[in-house]
């Protein structure tokens, strides 16, 4: 399945408790359709404590629903949809639907 986000972009969350926070994807899990967002949906973990970890407390960035994420549109800074646009060379760019600008490059 194709996806609209990729690693690296900036992204806006549309939805969920984090509505309206920005973050940059760290990693696109497309089999589940999710993505991690780096400073969203963060989550702690108790585990027992070690010599790495003395507390036992450990925090990490869960993924969030593909749908509930929007790229945001690098001259506005708006979040936009996101459309495709094959070149003369044949390769496919993703283009903003806000701008009508390339998203990629």
């Amino acid at each position: 399945m194709a996806l609209h986000v990729k690693r690296g972009d900036t992204v806006e969350v549309i939805s969920g408790n984090e509505r309206g926070r920005r973050g940059e994807v760290e990693r696109v899990l497309p089999k589940e359709s999710r993505v991690v967002v780096q400073g969203i949906n963060t989550r702690t973990r108790h585990a027992r404590p070690s010599q790495n970890n003395q507390q036992g407390l450990f925090t990490f960035d869960a993924p969030i629903h593909i749908s509930n994420v929007m790229v945001v549109d690098p001259d506005s800074g708006q979040p936009t949809r996101v459309g495709y646009r094959v070149l003369e060379s044949g390769q496919k760019v993703r283009v903003s639907k806000r701008s009508g600008k390339d998203i990629d490059g």
